[in-house]
């Protein structure tokens, strides 16, 4: 059974779903014309039939809550219970994710090495007996045009924060929720990046980007701070 909520927030309606106890789905009511984004790819005949069911939840008291605070202008010192689902690669993304820091920024392509490097020492690990090992496969590569679709398919936005995911350069990318209000998220959190416009050009940058430190410096200063955020399987 799935169960619907909707909350007001100053960039317009959010739409929360949950499956009873965790948090499924957090999105913005006019994206994807009002679908979470992991169904958005879906036909109408592979939709679920049962409506979600609008009801009073713990875990949305809490995530209004968690929202509440967070459009103050405050980092939320505690996660609802999330139940984040998608393929393997796209949980190992949204994890990584979890681990930006409140104000700061991490590139596609940071991602991607940091999912590169992960598996470089597993493979070093499970093939240490193997000589026969080739180079390409004890260092495979990742795009970041994986991660990007990997990030575009999140389906707990904000509390999973794909929007503070931006270009190499420091510049906006897509957003679910739409570019604008990405840029407003990362300003009420006081990120540094390329400002968007409605010209669709880019701006001259500020004189620094806030480049965030790879795994597992994030993790760690994140986690020290907020303790350790999986994503449920």
């Amino acid at each position: 059974m799935q169960y619907i909520h909707h909350y007001k927030s100053p960039l317009g309606g959010i739409i929360l779903t949950s499956d009873g106890r965790a948090l499924t789905g957090l999105y913005f009511e006019e994206s994807q014309s009002g679908k979470p984004r992991e169904d958005s790819d879906k036909s109408d005949s592979e939709m679920p039939e049962d409506a979600p069911i609008e009801k009073n939840l713990p875990v949305f008291a809490q995530t209004d809550r968690w929202l509440d605070i967070y459009f103050s202008g405050k980092e939320p010192d505690f996660t609802p219970p999330l139940a984040a689902h998608g393929t393997a690669f796209r949980e190992m993304v949204w994890e990584i994710l979890l681990t930006i820091p409140y104000g700061q920024t991490m590139s596609y392509g940071e991602i991607a090495s940091i999912i590169t490097a992960g598996r470089s020492q597993t493979n070093a690990v499970s093939g240490a007996d193997r000589s026969t090992m080739s180079a390409r496969a004890a260092k495979p590569r990742m795009s970041a045009q994986a991660v990007g679709g990997a990030v575009g398919h999140n389906p707990i936005s904000l509390i999973i924060p794909c929007h503070r995911v931006i270009g190499a350069d420091g510049s906006l990318t897509g957003y679910a929720g739409g570019l604008e209000r990405k840029q407003a998220l990362l300003e009420l959190e006081q990120a540094v990046f390329l400002e968007y416009n409605t010209n669709h050009r880019r701006c001259r940058p500020e004189p620094s980007i806030i480049r965030t430190p790879l795994f597992p410096g994030v993790c760690s200063s994140h986690r020290k701070a907020h303790g350790s955020h999986r994503v449920p399987h």
